[in-house]
Order: structure tokens, then sequence, then C-alpha cells
């Protein structure tokens, strides 16, 4: 399937004769695909998108040309809710890291300390044209942790980071209860997860007076890394990503949200379609799915491929999430045609690939368009991404060819973050 290539150097090129679906402009607002247009990036960013060909003769002889031939350019697929490195394919209880369930209080954990940069995912990240992820903790607890953003190509996370100053992770539902009620201990009920979280936060600002006490005094005070997590939700510097399916589980987030005064973002949103004008109502975002699973359980038994045009047409901004492993992430583009099917704007489904997700989390001055100034994190499909037979032909990740599609062979060349292997035969 993948065959590796050595690591690309990063080279400045123009990319020409090409159909640009820009997404959105330097400013965030909506930008309409260039027909025929050419696209420059040097030292890793876009420094120039124009209407019409380029003549070749005046360009310096450093830069590369890469011809199109009329194929589609669009800024790389974010997944805005994946476990990527952190529940590795193919690598059963040794390589799930998701969940640390042994606390229903996780906040002091990071995901950036269980993800696995080799794991298969990331290659299959590419496939699928998908250059970013917002990689969480899992839904087990009812705090789980902190996210962590990175690319979907390099050596080390550390390399790989964009921020993991984002989002923590947390769930309602049936997982904590489940969880927790097997082992007879708090939480097993809804509202046993709620007075978990609730507390969770007092403490936070009984931590955030007696420092700031401690602060003004000049005294020494004792850090604590829940806490402090905590009092980061709180301060605003930190969203709260929470997994929440049922119509009454979003209701309650929605009113811990307003308790405390911190910023909700809805992961899941299962049965938004029932209170979409709730939510639009309350300006929270949701990011939305995994659209094509199973009903595994009992809060996804009223699950809809047409949850996305509902919210969107309330005025909700929606991403739209794979929740990686759960459906492969290459399939993130299938959950938005599916949608479209089901009768969503196919605008506003590239946009939830894009531009909403990197909007979201505050990232759209770097990603999610192919606006002069962002991250050259640029795929080339051989036809609109929404059509079954689409494939993505070439991605860049931050300047850096990374991914190529030999149609003829189909096979796929990903470059080796690490280089080349040599082994010494005996």
């Amino acid at each position: 399937m993948y065959r590796s290539v050595p690591v690309p150097a990063a080279t400045d090129f123009i990319i020409t004769n090409a159909r640009i679906v820009p997404v959105a402009d330097a400013s965030g607002n909506r930008a309409e695909p260039i027909e025929s247009g050419t696209l420059t990036v040097r030292d890793g960013r876009i420094t120039e998108v124009t209407p019409g060909a380029v003549g070749t003769s005046s360009l310096p002889a450093d830069i590369e040309v890469i011809d199109a031939g009329g194929r589609w350019v669009l800024p790389g697929f974010i997944e805005a809710h994946g476990h990527l490195g952190v529940h590795e394919d193919g690598e059963g209880w040794s390589g799930d890291d998701t969940n640390e369930m042994t606390d229903p209080n996780g906040a002091g954990l990071r995901a950036l300390d269980s993800i696995d940069p080799t794991d298969l995912g990331f290659k299959d990240a590419l496939r699928g044209g998908v250059t970013s992820a917002l990689i969480k903790p899992g839904s087990g607890n009812p705090i789980g942790g902190r996210t962590a953003f990175l690319k979907t190509w390099g050596r080390i996370v550390d390399e790989m980071l964009v921020t993991q100053d984002l989002s923590v992770k947390s769930a309602l539902g049936e997982n904590p209860k489940r969880v927790y009620g097997e082992k007879k201990v708090t939480p097993s009920t809804r509202m046993g997860t709620v007075k978990v979280i609730r507390d969770a936060f007092v403490e936070a600002r009984n931590y955030q007076a007696e420092r700031a006490h401690a602060e003004s005094e000049g005294t020494p005070f004792e850090r604590n890394l829940v806490k402090e997590t905590l009092a980061d939700v709180l301060d605003g510097k930190l969203a709260w990503d929470q997994h929440c399916h049922r119509a009454d589980d979003i209701a309650t987030a929605i009113r811990l949200s307003e308790e405390f005064g911190y910023r909700l973002v809805i992961n899941h949103g299962t049965e938004g379609h029932k209170i979409p004008d709730f939510i639009a109502a309350k300006g929270i975002d949701v990011i939305l799915g995994p659209l094509m699973t199973s009903r595994s359980k009992v809060e996804l038994r009223d699950r809809t491929l047409a949850t996305a045009a509902s919210l969107a047409e309330a005025g909700v901004r929606i991403a739209l999430t794979t929740d990686h492993p759960v459906i492969p992430i290459n399939f993130l583009i299938h959950e938005a045609s599916l949608a479209v099917k089901e009768g969503l704007d196919p605008v506003v489904a590239i946009e939830a690939l894009t531009i909403n997700p990197a909007a979201i989390f505050g990232l759209d001055d770097r990603l999610g368009s192919l606006a002069v100034g962002r991250d050259a994190d640029i795929v080339i499909w051989s036809g609109d991404p929404l059509d079954l037979d689409s494939r993505a032909e070439t991605v860049f990740v931050s300047g850096r060819r990374v991914f190529d599609y030999d149609a003829g062979s189909g096979t796929a060349h990903v470059a080796d973050p690490l280089g080349p292997t040599l082994i010494s035969e005996p």
C-alpha cells in the first residue's frame, strides 16, 4: 500500500494550471474558487495566489514549477477530533493509550505524552488529504486531559506540534457512567459525572484564589497540574471539548459552561438535529461525527447523516470528524460527501474540514485556507474531493512534498520522516 521515499528537502515551488479552492481569504471571509490559477510557496508559507498560468521564462532558477494539469488544489484537511498515535492502528492493547481510567479527573494528563508518530494512521491521514489533527484523550473519564494539535507528518511529536494550548477533553453520557459504574465508584450516573466536573471547577476556582493570594503576599505556592489546567480553562486560555451525544447531554454541557463561564465546543453532537436552534442561539460550535458508525450504543440510536445539514442551516458552525480510529482518518472526506448527500451545502462541507476547525480553535491565521501567509499545507486532488472517485494525489505539509499517489501502480509514496534505513547484509 505504502512505499517509503527519502525525506524531501524544503523547497520553494509554484503550482500552476490548477483549479484553486482557497476556501477563505486572509480575513477569513469565504473565497470563490479560481478556475485556472497559480499558487506560490516560499519558506513553507503561501506567498501568492493569482488567476492565470505562470510564465516560466521569468521565474528564478531555484523554484520548482508543478503543472497541476487542471486538477483541484485545496488546503489540507483538519481532523478536529481524533486519536492518532494515542490509539494506534493494529496494535491492540499495547498501542491504546487513549484513556487513563484510574481517576475520573484526568485534567493533569496530556495527549502529547502518548502519541507515537510511527502509527500507521499518520500515513492514512496523508492518503486522505489530512495534514493536521487535534489529538485528544479518550472519553472514559469525565475529564480526560489536555489535547495536542499536530501536523500529520514528522519524526517526533515535538517537531510536529503546532500547539498543546487549545483545549481539554471532557465526557458526559454513557462512557464515564459505564467505566466507573462497573467499578462501583463515582460516577455511576449522569448526575455523578456532572458532580465530578463541578467539583473539579470549584476546586480550580479556589486554587486560583489561593494562588493569587500567595502571589500578592510573595509567599511560596504549591503547584497542582490538575488544578492549573482547569484554571486555564476558567481563564479562557483553553476551550472545553465536551464529548456528548444525546440532546439532554448537550443541554447539560451548555448548562455547565454557563455556570463556570468557560468556552464550550460540543464534540460528536449526535442528537444535535433535535435542538439546532438552541445550540445556534447559544453560539456553540459543534465538531460533528463520526457519521458513518453503526448504532453501537443507546445514545447513538438516533444518529443520522442529516444532522450536519440541520445544524448548518440553523447557523451553527460545524466541523466534521472521523474520531479516528473509529472511522479511518482517510475517510474524513467521505463523512463530508455523505453529509452533502443528506442536504449539507457542498461549500459548507469543505469548510467543515478546513477553515471551520481552524477558526474554532483560533488557528485560522495559519491553517484552513490557501490565503497568503498560511502554512503550505496543500493537497492536489485528481478532481472534486467530494466525488467518490477523486483522490489526494500530492500532499505538502509545511511546504514539504510528503505524499504522492501513483495511479499506475496503485502505490502511495510517503516520505519517511526518519530517512532511509540502511541495513548491512551478513
